[in-house]
């Protein structure tokens, strides 16, 4: 196999026309020769420009997107549950509401406090010799007569209570010296029940108060 030769490029090409139209012209060819050799450097092709490399378009700078706007949320008021009232299967078996007994004379019979000291009583029993009648007031409010319930040992009895007026308040029911509710009371073992609806029931101790409070009357 014969070796490839490289072909000359558009340069080399010329040049080497020159160079054989130069020699013709000195050895035959007349004062034309000249022109001759400009047409024929004429047919060469010139060399083709380098093709601009394509341009990059700039790239472009992300933009942050907005952050979100917060959702307005409402605030729910609070709710204030009411306080249930503890119930009991037995209310002999329901914790003693605290407290204590006192007891002051009066000229017109005795009156029973119970409560906690430096504060209102919370329940009241007190004799009105001259009616002869024993009234029993739970510290509370109502805008109408309302049942008390009275639990004792050996007896129960719903009374007819009424509001008083007034502050702190309460509400009395009034029972002739000579019932034997009264006695119940007195009498009942360690403790009795005052329920009204609405207030927080009171277990109550049957302290010697309650007796002196009755004698007074009768």
């Amino acid at each position: 196999m014969r070796p490839m030769i490289a072909q000359p490029g558009p340069e080399n090409m010329r040049a080497r026309i020159m160079v054989m139209v130069n020699r013709a012209a000195r050895r035959s060819l007349g004062p034309g020769t000249g022109l001759i050799c400009l047409a024929l450097s004429a047919c060469v092709p010139a060399a083709p420009e380098p093709t601009p490399a394509p341009q990059q378009a700039p790239a472009s700078t992300p933009q942050p997107s907005p952050a979100p706007k917060p959702t307005p949320t409402s605030t729910a008021r609070p709710v204030t549950a009411a306080i249930p009232t503890p119930t009991h299967e037995n209310w002999m078996d329901a914790p003693q509401t605290p407290g204590d007994w006192t007891y002051s004379a009066g000229a017109n019979g005795g009156t029973a406090m119970f409560g906690v000291a430096g504060q209102q009583p919370r329940l009241t029993l007190r004799c009105d010799r001259s009616a002869g009648s024993v009234t029993i007031s739970r510290t509370g409010h109502a805008v109408a007569a309302l049942p008390m319930q009275i639990l004792t040992e050996t007896r129960e009895r719903a009374l007819d209570a009424v509001p008083t007026g007034g502050e702190p308040g309460a509400i009395a029911a009034t029972l002739p010296a000579t019932d034997s509710l009264l006695d119940a009371i007195a009498f009942s073992k360690g403790r009795f029940a005052v329920e009204i609806a609405g207030l927080e029931s009171l277990f109550i101790p049957a302290w010697p108060e309650i007796t002196r409070v009755i004698e007074d009357c009768r």
